[in-house]
């Protein structure tokens, strides 16, 4: 079939793709959905592993972010971007898998089953008894280190081999008008996966020991082989399909994404802010990255915390975090197929991006109401209404925050973003988009777990840190309200008359004094301020 055939309306939605490129296609999507399944199972494992494990919960979170992701990160960009400059695109991602297949296949047979041979109670114990109580879970984090390295590649399963690997060579192989068909469905089979590996995740996690099986003590350590087994085995299809798609279905005749699209650039954390701190539209959309990483961060800990509390055996959290991924993977399908398009047709800017944070700040809200009045008559009778328990349903309103601001994330979160940079000229988009990767993500992220660990540190505990959290994530939420509703009047007025932002960088370090006037509108100058021209 010519790949100049049109399809109708209805194919043109579900189906947009050309029988001869189904060689392509489908090996490419299997090779996604598969990455994507293999991360869905990750964070569910990696996370009970973490908060039920022995003197551990979820304030050893922040501390593994920061103190171990962080570092593994770098590590793991200067080992991809070294194997780049050296060895094809096809070979870097066998290297790149082979390296994490191999990680889970010596925790799964060595460093799980020898856990408490190798970790160093006594040390952790010593430390205990010296540090305030604040540092218990940095404790737990050296405590339990198989543990957490296995957090750590889990975590970094997702930048790695999704994020970097598997994007890198879509965009390598993978033509311009392909992708305009491509990757909408590629979005769809993420979501898929995510509904497949909670059901997944839910099925292994089995409370039946079974004898005949020479692994583990208990039903979950057997529970944690199956699904390590299971990574392990849809990795070697995911790099036989790899090898397949490179051998035997490639052949394109058109320019490829990474030869039409210019590469991303990115500045430092410093050259991030000096470039935000030049227009006020930018400092905006960066406020709302920002806003949504640090509430996810903050409220997903005390969230998790309460979920032990109900479902203190690993098994049966495991089970829950797999029922969280199956309701995020359906609510992002719906919202995905028949909600985002029709809400950014239909409706202004601004009231498209103020969805998620009034969704975030509507279910955070009523998460913490219970999480700190528990006990109050107001929240036992309105618990008891429902035939639960405060417990209940604070651990409810926070799976509804979860689950909601994830399938936002990916649908209306990012295409509102996206449609904001539109109004900037094509050198302020990408320099702009740079700075707010650095600014909005990374920062957002490692500052959301510094900020859980200051009041660890400070309160000794979850439970007594959660009143700041609360205060802090609505602080948070209305500068995230504010920065839409004031970023929407500029789009607005910027789109109407068809104008384009351009942003002049700054070469000389001192700014003159119309320009400090413009960007720093409170600053006065006295004489005796001196000004290079």
């Amino acid at each position: 079939m010519s790949s100049t055939f049109k399809f109708g309306k209805i194919r043109s939605f579900l189906w947009p793709i050309h029988s001869s490129e189904l060689k392509k296609f489908i090996p490419m999507i299997l090779v996604f959905f598969l990455i994507a399944f293999n991360y869905n199972v990750l964070r569910a494992v990696k996370d009970t592993l973490i908060v039920t494990a022995p003197s551990s919960g979820a304030e050893a979170i922040p501390f593994i972010k920061l103190w171990a992701i962080l570092p593994m990160a770098l590590v793991m960009t200067f080992i991809f971007t070294k194997l780049s400059n050296k060895y094809s695109t096809e070979k870097v991602f066998y290297i790149m898998m082979s390296i994490f297949l191999g990680f889970f296949s010596v925790f799964t047979f060595i460093l799980y089953p020898m856990r408490d041979v190798l970790h160093p109670n006594v040390l952790a114990d010593k430390m205990q008894a010296i540090l305030p109580q604040g540092f218990h879970g940095f404790i737990a984090m050296i405590r339990n280190w198989t543990l957490t390295s296995y957090y750590v590649m889990a975590e970094l399963w997702g930048t790695a081999i999704l994020s970097v690997a598997f994007w890198g060579f879509a965009n390598e192989v993978t033509t311009v008008s392909e992708a305009k068909r491509f990757y909408s469905l590629f979005g769809v089979g993420a979501n898929i996966a995510g509904i497949m590996s909670g059901e997944a995740a839910i099925f292994l996690s089995s409370k039946s020991f079974f004898n005949f099986i020479p692994y583990g003590k208990d039903a979950w350590d057997q529970s944690v082989f199956f699904m390590t087994l299971t990574i392990l085995a849809t990795g070697l299809l995911i790099i036989g399909l790899f090898r397949y798609l490179n051998k035997k279905a490639m052949n394109q005749n058109e320019p490829t994404i990474s030869q039409v699209k210019a590469p991303r650039e990115k500045i430092s954390l410093k050259k991030s802010f000096a470039y935000l701190a030049r227009s006020r539209y930018l400092l905006f959309i960066a406020l709302i990255v920002l806003a949504y990483n640090l509430t996810t961060h903050i409220v997903e800990v005390v969230w998790k915390n309460q979920i032990k509390l109900l479902y203190p055996n690993p098994t049966d959290f495991n089970t829950y975090m797999g029922q969280v991924m199956v309701y995020t993977g359906i609510v992002a399908t719906i919202v995905a197929l028949f909600l985002s398009g029709n809400f950014l047709r239909k409706f202004s800017w601004t009231f498209s991006a103020l969805i998620t944070p009034v969704v975030v700040l509507v279910t955070g809200v009523c998460f913490f109401i219970f999480f700190l009045y528990k006990d109050s008559a107001s929240a036992l009778k309105f618990a008891s209404f429902f035939s639960a328990t405060p417990l209940v349903m604070s651990i409810f309103f926070g799976t509804m925050q979860n689950t909601l601001s994830r399938a936002s994330k990916y649908t209306l979160f990012d295409a509102t973003k996206e449609i904001s940079f539109i109004p900037l000229d094509k050198e302020s988009k990408r320099k702009g988009k740079a700075a707010i990767d650095g600014v909005g993500s990374r920062f957002g992220k490692s500052s959301g777990s510094v900020l859980t660990q200051g009041l660890l540190i400070i309160f000794s505990t979850l439970t007594a840190s959660a009143p700041y959290i609360a205060i802090l994530f609505i602080i948070i939420l209305g500068v995230w309200v504010v920065s839409c509703i004031s970023l929407g009047k500029e789009f607005n007025s910027l789109i109407a008359h068809k104008e384009k932002i351009h942003i002049q960088e700054q070469t000389d370090k001192s700014l003159k004094k119309d320009e400090i006037k413009k960007y720093y509108p409170f600053t006065t100058l006295e004489k005796k301020d001196k000004i290079k021209k």
